[in-house]
């Protein structure tokens, strides 16, 4: 049997965060154990909230180590857009748009198999981005994405804004 005969088994994801940033590339981290009991499978880093141009390295990576990528579940709230469906790699990925918050992306490989990664803001820094990773992909991590990116100081406040003086009755002041 020759090497092209022998089946691919799916491996595991490298760790790649420490690479440097190329456009295009994935910075992706996921969890290596098998058992899946976190929270959370992994972590990614866009570098920007363009889908069209991160979705594809990201979906890449996932197909080259884990298989066929079905559909891929966003928060339609932050991106700036999103389609219902990308072609990558000569496949149909769906797009669905979920209320989960801009922290989290949901993977799904195969009928039932999920994946939930925490969404790193594109404008951490390198350091912030890092230690968001890794306590994402800790064995036995239960903490949610929200959390963790407090905690790393990557997730940016929302501005408050400042509310307007009130009149006291109809038509007019008092």
């Amino acid at each position: 049997m020759a090497d092209s005969d022998t089946p691919r088994v799916p491996q595991l994801l490298p760790d790649a965060v420490h690479q440097a940033v190329r456009p295009g590339t994935a910075l992706l981290r996921l969890v290596t154990t098998h058992t899946r009991e976190q929270v959370l499978d992994g972590a990614w880093w866009p570098r920007s909230r363009d889908i069209g141009a991160e979705l594809p390295g990201l979906i890449t990576a996932l197909t080259e180590h884990l298989g066929p990528v079905l559909r891929v579940g966003l928060d339609a709230s932050a991106w700036e857009e999103l389609p219902t469906r990308l072609v990558i790699d000569d496949r149909v990925v769906h797009i669905e748009s979920f209320p989960i918050g801009d922290d989290t992306v949901l993977i799904t490989r195969g009928d039932q198999d999920h994946f939930s990664l925490l969404v790193v803001p594109p404008h951490a820094t390198p350091e912030a981005a890092r230690a968001a990773m890794a306590r994402a992909v800790e064995a036995g991590n239960v903490t949610q994405a929200e959390q963790i990116l407090i905690d790393t100081g990557t997730r940016r406040a929302h501005p408050v804004l400042a509310e307007e003086p009130r009149t006291g009755g109809k038509g007019g002041e008092r």
